[in-house]
């Protein structure tokens, strides 16, 4: 069990039966009052994110949480196969709720940690830099860069990725997960 004091950032415990993972932590104390734990909580399992005030009377179940990696075997129709890196027999199916809008970066053998809390994946990441091929760029128009020096290419997953007017089609560009937005290129 946890002390209320014990919360500190990156801590993962249970509140009202689901996961949660600490973000901030601060003790308040007021004049004749006890001290208070005024922290922000990221709910795994939802991803919404609340301020919640604890007191020292509190106390939580610290929660089991593992990670385990796995590879993409391939998508179809909103199901996602995929297969333990360690253990290529041991596939299984994701929902594309637990995939939700980093879908558009998946392609056959992209590699992603998914997060089980209770037998059950919760979450999944994948790496924060991937290389994608681009299969569709529209032609630089010279002196075009009144815009701001960016086209909207196509990538071999099918999603649209803001990149400089020198990518051409063919190239192997980098683009980060987390924002969707180009990186660098091969």
């Amino acid at each position: 069990m946890l002390n209320y004091n014990e919360l500190k950032p990156g801590t993962i415990f249970i509140l009202e039966g689901q996961p949660y993972e600490v973000l901030e932590f601060s003790f308040l104390r007021m004049q004749q009052r006890k001290p208070v734990a005024q922290t922000k909580i990221r709910n795994l399992i939802t991803g919404k994110i609340i301020n919640r005030n604890f007191q020292h009377t509190d106390s939580f179940e610290e929660a089991e949480i593992d990670y385990k990696k796995a590879k993409l075997l391939f998508s179809h129709r909103g199901k996602f196969v995929v297969s333990e890196l360690a253990n290529p027999a041991a596939r299984f199916e994701l929902p594309q709720e637990i995939i939700g809008e980093r879908a558009k970066f998946l392609k056959p053998n992209s590699e992603m940690e998914l997060v089980i809390f209770e037998e059950k994946v919760i979450s999944m990441s994948l790496p924060i830099k991937m290389e994608f091929k681009v299969v569709e760029a529209p032609p630089t128009i010279r002196g075009n860069t009144a815009q701001g020096g960016t086209k909207q290419v196509k990538i071999e997953t099918g999603a649209t990725i803001a990149a400089p007017l020198f990518v051409e089609e063919g190239d192997i560009i980098e683009i980060n997960t987390q924002t969707g937005e180009y990186t660098g290129r091969k």
